[in-house]
């Protein structure tokens, strides 16, 4: 049996994923509200995915919370499971995506940078909201929750930055995929019960 369709056989999953990709950009371009609202969401699902890493051990270049994570690693992590987006691995990298934003703008997710090694954006954390960020400190600590208004992160912080997810959310998802594969061929067992 074939899925042959007047419009010639039934595409790769991969090709079915870019066009429902490119119509959910379209609907969002289309809907602000519904922009917003997705926004919000993944704000949201980032406190939770941040919140449910407390306590995994810190491990300088840690990218896995089952072996250990570092600052910009955690961010990384959060990022990436609530929003699909991938952010650049260093702090200091991270420090020149999206814009500058003032500490009494704050939102939940956006990047925080503090001087901890003698430069200005040797750590990043993810702001919780009501002046509170999770973060991976240091050597022998954990993630935790930290206040802005402590006297040690207070004199230490050197600016934060937010990623507009509601503009770049989908697009960014996206474009990953379409950098990722090579010419791909389609063969019988790609279709279930094809000839």
């Amino acid at each position: 049996m074939s899925f042959l369709t007047s419009f010639g056989p039934l595409p790769p999953a991969r090709a079915i994923r870019r066009v429902l990709h490119a119509g959910a950009v379209f609907c969002l371009a289309a809907l602000p509200v519904a922009r917003a609202a997705d926004a919000t969401e993944s704000r949201a699902e980032m406190v939770v995915q941040a919140l449910a890493l407390l306590g995994v051990p810190y491990r300088w270049g840690g990218n896995d919370p089952a072996r250990g994570l570092d600052c910009s690693g955690l961010v990384r992590h959060v990022y990436k499971a609530a929003t699909s987006l991938e952010l650049p691995r260093r702090s200091e990298q991270m420090s020149r995506v999206g814009h500058k934003v003032a500490r009494d703008d704050l939102r939940a997710g956006d990047l925080l940078f503090f001087n901890t090694l003698g430069h200005p954006y040797s750590h990043v954390a993810l702001y919780l909201g009501d002046g509170r960020f999770v973060h991976a400190p240091g050597r022998k600590s954990q993630v935790r929750v930290d206040a802005l208004d402590q006297r040690y992160w207070r004199n230490r912080f050197t600016g934060a930055r937010r990623i507009e997810l509601a503009l770049a959310e989908v697009p960014a998802v996206v474009a990953q995929e379409n950098r990722a594969p090579a010419t791909q061929v389609m063969r019988s067992d790609d279709v279930p019960g094809g000839p």
